[in-house]
């Protein structure tokens, strides 16, 4: 491809995206930039303080829980406070634990404060995903969770390699200028996003005629909401088993590398294909897939998920590793945005705390059970087992999508055919192909929620839907 080409291609993947988008964007990356507690912990408290890896262990898997802990909270927030209020709470609050976690000597001392870094630094996701979905165009939201997937990568390639060389000269700089940084972002986001949280809706009822506008909706989208949508809980079940074979690229891989005699640079080196692939490739990848079927997206990266971990049980050189490593990387760089448009998709814009809450934990619980399950399978059966159940879970997870989103898509086509002979009102789906793009939402009494997202009308009559296109859901 050409330069112009290149040119070309780069301005599309980023243009038509708001400006409050990317001032949360600077913000992730600013963030990501700044990366240090997570990255280093261990080494800091092993090397530096001088405590065993057990208690390296239990510091981190506290991290964790705090995480899962923050995720729901901070969803509730997000509803009630705002996006903006809480994503400015979790970032002062992660910045003042973080520098106070660099003070720290005493074990229990630590390990407390080392908790509540993990629950503050885990608050701003569900806001920072429920803003993004509330200012983004449902067409454009697979492109922007890329790019914001982008910018999260990029930023912890670049914070990895400067953070050691922090770490040499002082362990307490690099816990102040994660510190430093974090405030950066809660400047930003205080002086440059507005508020995005929907205001008070308009609801129609069956017949079309003209809703009636109710305030305080949002106290009807609650927990036991989110906890009874089986649709959704499905998806967070499925997340959880993804996240839980991602994990063990930072988990499962060192431990197998090392009991096969490789040293912790011949890891660094086969690890750090994964962020140099996410780097080069997430945006020529996103201008490939924002248009396809979700389904097969999802059912594809699964399977590459699963199966790239299990090639790991045939390496025996620093390349095969490497070679596994492209693989699931592929399979990370298409499911992560395709996931978070679902979520999105099936969350009331009201409720998008919650939901995004909900979707944050699965993750942050994978982080916290994939080292537990790593360390008992390789120690019981061997790193080989620890591979296979990767290909089992992947298998699984791609079954788990396939009938998801089989469902979802027939009664997309069903609604959108009972819409068109009824004439129903609420639902806008493009102007005959004039290129239009628009959303909306329409509660019935039975409390059925239908979202649709147009690009320009249907496309050529294709019966399956793009990652970008119409699903209609069920939210309770």
């Amino acid at each position: 491809m050409s330069v112009a080409g290149v040119r070309r291609a780069l301005q599309e993947s980023v243009s038509g995206l708001p400006r409050e988008f990317w001032w949360l964007w600077i913000s992730t990356l600013v963030n990501r930039l700044g990366a240090f507690v997570a990255t280093f912990m261990a080494l800091y408290l092993t090397l530096e303080r001088g405590y065993s890896a057990s208690y390296a262990g239990l510091v981190a898997a506290l991290h964790g829980l705090g995480g899962v802990v923050s995720a729901l909270g901070a969803g509730v927030m997000t509803d009630r406070l705002g996006r903006r209020p809480t994503m400015l709470i979790a970032q002062t609050s992660t910045a003042v634990s973080v520098a106070v976690l660099g003070f720290m000597v005493d074990p229990v001392a630590i390990a407390a404060v080392a908790f509540v870094v993990g629950m503050a630094s885990n608050a701003s996701r569900p806001a920072v995903q429920a803003m993004m979905a509330d200012i983004v165009r449902p067409e454009d939201r697979v492109r922007a969770f890329s790019l914001n997937y982008w910018a999260i990568n990029l930023g912890f390639a670049v914070s990895s390699a400067g953070a050691g060389f922090v770490a040499e000269y002082s362990y307490l700089a690099g816990f102040l200028g994660e510190a430093a940084m974090t405030l950066i972002c809660a400047v930003v986001v205080f002086a440059k996003v507005p508020e995005s949280r929907p205001g008070p809706e308009t609801w129609s009822g069956k017949d079309g005629a003209p809703g009636r506008t109710v305030a305080g909706r949002a106290d009807e989208v609650r927990l036991s909401t989110v906890l009874r949508d089986g649709r959704f809980m499905s998806v967070v079940g499925l997340s959880f088993v993804i996240a839980l074979i991602f994990q063990q690229g930072y988990v499962g891989l060192p431990v197998a590398m090392g009991a096969d005699g490789f040293s912790s640079s011949d890891f660094g080196t086969a690890i750090a294909v994964n962020g140099v692939l996410i780097v080069v490739l997430q945006i020529p990848v996103t201008r490939f897939i924002e248009h396809r079927d979700p389904r097969r997206l999802l059912v594809v990266s699964s399977l590459l998920a699963g199966y790239g971990f299990g090639l790991t049980a045939f390496a025996g050189s620093v390349a095969v590793y490497a070679l596994s490593i492209c693989v699931w990387t592929i399979a990370e760089i298409v499911n992560s945005p395709i996931q978070t448009g679902l979520v999105v998709r099936l969350s009331p814009a009201r409720g998008r705390g919650r939901y995004q809450g909900m979707y944050t934990m699965s993750w942050s619980a994978a982080a916290l059970v994939a080292p537990l399950m790593s360390g008992q399978v390789i120690d019981r059966f061997g790193a080989q087992w620890l591979w296979g159940a990767c290909a089992v879970l992947g298998t699984g997870a791609a079954l788990g999508y396939w009938l998801l989103m089989r469902n979802l898509q027939e009664e997309s086509a069903a609604t959108l055919d009972g819409g068109a002979g009824a004439g129903a009102a609420g639902v806008r789906a493009g102007n005959g192909g004039s290129g239009s793009a628009g959303s909306s939402e329409r509660v019935e009494s039975t409390g059925r929620v239908e979202c649709v997202a147009s690009e320009g009308g249907a496309r050529n009559g294709s019966a399956t839907p793009s990652a970008s296109e119409h699903l209609s859901v069920e939210s309770g």
